[in-house]
């Protein structure tokens, strides 16, 4: 069979005319390094946290661990990394579904006004990440709890791919706590009838769930529910938590 230069078969041929030799095959690189078992993990966000020098981006939801067993040691590490972060980092960037906002604030009422501008809040988050420097990601490997295991990625196109969803989803928020708070704000004003409403609604209660242990009618609790809207000068549910932290009404 004749030699078609620039083609398949020409290619495959030396110069001399022998047949070149294949490739030797490559086992494709792995996308990320596992790393399983708690006191691994711990080490793992710790050093992850502690190597950071420019930028920390992260999608987090506080309240996905909540009712589950988790140690205390371990809650507390995560806790500690994000502060760790904000001192040490000039660019913090998280991205919290709505409902988790009040957990958030209620967990560090002192530290609420540094979460401005830092923070922005989305309708929900795709998975849980944390990413370093744009150099290094960190994501459960049940895209969930980082507790369960992680998987370390420092592949660059994957990394950059993550910071790219990041940033899409930051355009697409707002602000966390960006508002300022209005004139004579403050738990005083929230009525006690209205407290057990405003607890219910953050525990993710349905209106029948709710109403029946409030041991009030479900239209009760709905016309409440009005009301609790209307002193925190919103409409939306999905905005009640936000703004009762925003007013030291947790």
């Amino acid at each position: 069979m004749a030699n078609v230069p620039g083609s398949v078969l020409g290619r495959a041929a030396s110069r001399d005319g022998t047949p070149a030799r294949a490739a030797p095959w490559r086992a494709p690189r792995p996308a990320g390094q596992p790393v399983c078992g708690t006191r691994q993990v711990c080490a793992t966000l710790a050093a992850l946290t502690e190597s950071a020098r420019h930028e920390v981006l992260t999608f987090d939801d506080p309240a996905a661990c909540l009712g589950l067993s988790l140690p205390e040691p371990f809650l507390e590490l995560a806790g500690s990394c994000v502060r760790l972060a904000r001192e040490k980092v000039r660019t913090v960037r998280q991205i919290v579904p709505r409902h988790a906002l009040a957990r958030v604030v209620a967990a560090e009422v002192a530290g609420a006004a540094a979460l401005s501008g830092r923070a922005r809040l989305t309708e929900s988050i795709p998975f849980k990440m944390i990413v370093v420097d744009r150099t290094v990601a960190a994501v459960p490997l049940d895209l969930e709890l980082l507790y369960n295991g992680l998987l370390l990625i420092r592949d660059p196109v994957v990394v950059h791919a993550l910071v790219r969803a990041h940033h899409a989803w930051w355009e697409s928020g707002e602000d966390a706590l960006a508002r300022p708070e209005p004139p004579g704000a403050g738990p005083q004003n929230l009525p006690a009838h209205l407290r057990p409403v405003l607890e219910a609604l953050l525990a993710g209660l349905t209106d029948e769930t709710a109403a029946a242990r409030l041991g009030i009618s479900g239209r009760t609790y709905s016309r409440r529910v009005g009301e609790l809207l209307a002193a925190l000068g919103t409409t939306s549910r999905f905005r009640a938590g936000a703004e009762a932290a925003r007013r030291g009404w947790l």
